[in-house]
């Protein structure tokens, strides 16, 4: 009886693979990331854009904010839909369509004439991306199946994902400044043409679930539910708490995934067998995930907010801004996942992580008017990059590892449902709150000193980054309780996966 090992192709191959088997899994690591980077990336490159693109379309205020939404409510509703298709259909397959459907809406968004077809575009990238960002994250998962490089691929993707955000602000305001705001849609087809490339050459197919069957009640059930969370807390943004379109929406949500929740316990082929949410850790690495999404939106939006409005910075020079904290957090990802989880496990590391990017977002409250970037920005954007990166990669690792090769695409799935949830709901609140402080700082002073306005801008700021502070403080707290002690299994081993 002879030993066989997985190659980068997921095909078995005899022990002892050329070394030119490990460099093809390095390359679709990077057509990998590639992808997932487009996806990360349109979550913020827009935003920097909006003001043009809506000179540009002559669309209302009201209407702004639906350029975003879009994109988010069609990602978040459809993305267990799209990790499941991955499982049923081939990962290959699901990748590479991604891939080209969301060139080919990007190009159309780039081209809008008007409102209606910018906001279609943006819905159907959002739909694109929810088939594209779990076969690709699966792709990883089933691709390095040897411990100690599976650990520094995600420290790379999680960087990404945690670093996307970032870097989209960077490119919006280059693009935007350099060329035009059409250019924050059409990088997208100069992208996913280097990743198609890379995905025909180097993927194979993969079709672990072949023999199950879609589950279209659950399909349902949850494609509304989330649709109907996001959607609620986005109209928290235009509307009181207390409004019908707010609760209303979130109620139904919360009905919904019970309902759903319900269904994959009867379902004979579940979207989502709950057998992934049971593992303790990876439950705490999804919430990990959903935390640090929520947290990261007080960072990303209210200090671009800043830079520009308060500082004066350009587009360009506030995405600029960001990078120490992307590298910090790269840093971070890359001795959390290869060193530090390994040695002493998540029950330390993530929560740590958190506890820092708490005190870096505390530390951050302490802007003022006329603060310098230098010192009251950049030591807080390090820390916190620093602490995220000690939490996202390795969270990621961990919700998808040990997961059954059919069950690959839906795990996957299930984190950037998370990570997309956790946004939406870290936007909602954190705006709310946000334009609460103002008001309340308004209150008995005059609204036309111009000072008293800038301040009362401030006070909204601060209240937005305590509030991001509270929520990984939170963070630490419920990961340190739910992580089991010790290495986890898939970690402590550092053999490649055996066949007999």
């Amino acid at each position: 009886m002879s030993q066989k090992t997985l190659t980068e192709s997921g095909q078995e191959g005899a022990v002892g693979a050329p070394a030119a088997a490990s460099a093809k899994r390095w390359w679709i690591l990077a057509v990998v990331a590639l992808a997932q980077l487009m996806v990360v990336l349109d979550a913020t490159i827009v935003n920097i854009a909006l003001p043009s693109a809506q000179a540009d379309l002559g669309f209302s205020d009201g209407n702004r904010q639906w350029i975003v939404t879009a994109y988010a409510l069609a990602f978040a509703s459809l993305l267990l839909l799209g990790g499941r298709i991955a499982d049923l259909f081939g990962r290959k397959t699901a990748f590479l369509i991604g891939v080209v459907g969301f060139a080919a809406v990007s190009a159309l968004g780039g081209a809008a004439t008007n409102f209606e077809m910018l906001v279609t575009a943006r819905a159907l990238q959002g739909a694109f991306g929810a088939l594209l960002a779990p076969a690709a994250l699966s792709l990883l998962n089933t691709t390095f199946t040897d411990a100690r490089e599976r650990a520094r691929a995600f420290s790379v993707y999680g960087a990404i994902a945690g670093a996307g955000g970032a870097v989209g602000l960077l490119l919006g305001g280059v693009l935007t400044d350099a060329l035009d705001w059409r250019w924050t849609l059409y990088v997208n087809v100069v992208i996913a043409v280097v990743a198609f490339a890379g995905g025909w050459l180097l993927l194979h197919n993969h079709r672990d679930a072949a023999n199950s069957k879609l589950d279209v009640p659950g399909t349902l059930l949850v494609a509304a539910g989330l649709f109907s969370l996001v959607y609620g807390f986005s109209n928290a943004e235009t509307h009181d708490w207390s409004s019908a379109e707010t609760w209303g929406f979130l109620v139904a949500g919360g009905a919904l995934l019970a309902a759903f929740t319900w269904w994959q316990t009867r379902a004979a082929h579940p979207l989502l067998p709950l057998r992934i949410l049971l593992d303790r850790n990876r439950a705490a690495s999804f919430l990990a995930v959903l935390i640090s999404g929520g947290g990261m939106f007080g960072v990303f939006l209210f200090l671009t907010y800043y830079l520009q409005l308060n500082l004066g910075f350009s587009p360009t020079k506030t995405g600029v801004a960001f990078l120490p904290m992307v590298a910090a957090l790269m840093v971070a990802a890359q001795v959390s996942t290869t060193t530090l989880v390994p040695r002493i496990g998540p029950k330390v590391v993530i929560p740590l992580g958190f506890a820092v990017a708490a005190v870096g977002m505390a530390w951050l409250t302490g802007i003022g008017v006329g603060s310098s970037y230098l010192t009251a920005v950049l030591p807080q954007l390090i820390v916190t990059g620093f602490g995220l990166g000690l939490v996202m990669p390795p969270a990621m690792q961990l919700a998808t590892g040990g997961v059954a090769a059919e069950d690959a695409g839906v795990a996957s799935a299930t984190v950037n449902a998370m990570q997309q949830v956790g946004g939406s709901i870290g936007t909602a609140l954190l705006n709310t709150l946000a334009a609460s402080a103002a008001t309340d700082y308004l209150v008995g002073k005059d609204p036309t000193n111009k000072l008293v306005q800038a301040r009362a801008t401030i006070e909204s700021y601060t209240t937005a980054f305590w509030w991001s502070a509270g929520l990984f403080a939170v963070g630490a707290l419920i990961t340190f309780l739910l992580f089991r002690r010790g290495v986890p299994e898939q970690d402590a081993d550092a053999a490649p996966v055996v066949h007999m």
